[in-house]
């Protein structure tokens, strides 16, 4: 059966990392071999590429290095989706990022503090799209003036001058998307008592 040419880049690439790792680690030839049962030639020529690896003397190798089989055949791993992430004082706010690609719209979970609801206005590159979870929003957005509620959404070009905080009663909780080179986010909100507006 024919590789393909993906299979024959893997499988030249594991001689290489085989002789790194042992190195790496400080073994000899001759060790590896009393380790493995595997005589020093073949294990010379595994490392050299003039060998094709198969199972059964990976196998042992990785045993006697103590690593997972992967690590010698190079196999991708799968990254944890789950994002590990500590909260941070920003403005005085409580930010959570929910995200951790910096190439890509950036998600945050906001905890605003009643204290802060005194507007100050900026404007930047960008489009942000945000939803209150709890608490009342105050948003200013050019010359809007809006008070938002839980289960509401905003949607806006963050090069109008915004702000948006608390309204004085309470803290607000929101989530928060932001495209730092005003990429559009894909849902979309409502005013209260506006008709939706056609994507």
């Amino acid at each position: 059966m024919e590789h393909s040419a993906a299979t024959d880049r893997l499988l030249a690439e594991i001689g290489p990392r085989l002789r790194r790792v042992r190195v790496r680690r400080d073994v000899t030839l001759a060790s590896l071999s009393q380790a493995t049962g595997i005589s020093t030639s073949t294990l010379s020529r595994l490392e050299s590429g003039r060998r094709r690896p198969s199972l059964e003397l990976l196998l042992p190798i990785a045993r006697a290095h103590q690593i997972p089989l992967d690590e010698l055949v190079g196999a991708a791993e799968t990254e944890d989706p789950r994002v590990r992430v500590s909260p941070r004082s920003v403005n005085g706010m409580t930010v959570l990022p929910l995200s951790r690609r910096p190439d890509r719209q950036h998600a945050y979970r906001m905890v605003i503090p009643s204290s802060r609801f005194v507007p100050e206005p900026s404007a930047h590159e960008g489009h942000e799209w945000l939803y209150v979870l709890s608490g009342r929003l105050r948003l200013l957005l050019a010359e809007q003036d809006v008070v938002m509620n839980p289960g509401e959404a905003a949607e806006f070009d963050t090069r109008l001058p915004h702000w948006f905080g608390s309204t004085g009663e309470g803290a607000v909780e929101i989530l928060s998307l932001f495209g730092s080179h005003g990429e559009r986010v894909h849902l979309r909100g409502r005013a209260r008592g506006d008709r939706e507006r056609p994507a």
